[in-house]
């Protein structure tokens, strides 16, 4: 009986320090990590006061919203999870079937540009910016349930133009990329 604590208390400390360095792994790819069933993994959040992914994103998103100062909070879109002003910035989103082209059930331009422009915008340290140039490309097409990651990173400032690359991917393929040239006012 001891043996099986013991391991217990093995897999909670390591699910501890697996969720500290990334705290948006899913239920699931930790049930994988640690070869136990999904249900195991909540109860030992759970025991552990670990809260949900979904809450862990919250969480980590209303410190990062605190530090924007370009656009509301309201205009981000997706949920912005780190933030270093005038470096870097990554958001995530979750899409759904009411993101898509009823035919096709292709996720519509307009929703992953939007994102990438917005993140483009935290990232920047300025009061007031506008997009001043923004050539973007679709690479892939994305679907509905699939979730979107934007890496956006200031490369270069010039007077009052900020130069903000971001990509977006979903698992490791780059579907979308974008240079945008804010300009502060």
């Amino acid at each position: 009986m001891a043996p099986k604590k013991t391991s217990k208390k093995n897999r909670q400390e390591r699910l501890m320090k697996e969720i500290e360095e990334n705290p948006f792994i899913t239920d699931e790819e930790l049930s994988e990590l640690f070869s136990v069933s999904i249900q195991t993994i909540r109860l030992d959040r759970l025991s552990l006061n670990i809260p949900e992914l979904r809450e862990r994103v919250r969480n980590v998103a209303k410190l990062n919203y605190k530090k924007v100062r370009t656009i509301a909070e309201t205009e981000i879109v997706g949920e912005l999870i780190d933030l270093q002003l005038n470096k870097r910035g990554i958001s995530i989103l979750e899409t759904d079937s009411n993101m898509v082209f009823s035919k096709t059930k292709i996720v519509r331009g307009h929703y992953i540009s939007a994102m990438a422009e917005s993140l483009a915008m935290a990232v920047i340290d300025t009061d007031v910016a506008l997009t001043g140039v923004a050539n973007i490309k679709y690479r892939v097409p994305v679907l509905s349930g699939q979730k979107l990651i934007a890496k956006a990173e200031l490369t270069k400032t010039r007077g009052s133009n900020y130069f903000v690359h971001v990509k977006i991917s979903v698992k490791d393929e780059q579907v979308f990329r974008g240079k945008f040239i804010l300009v502060s006012l």
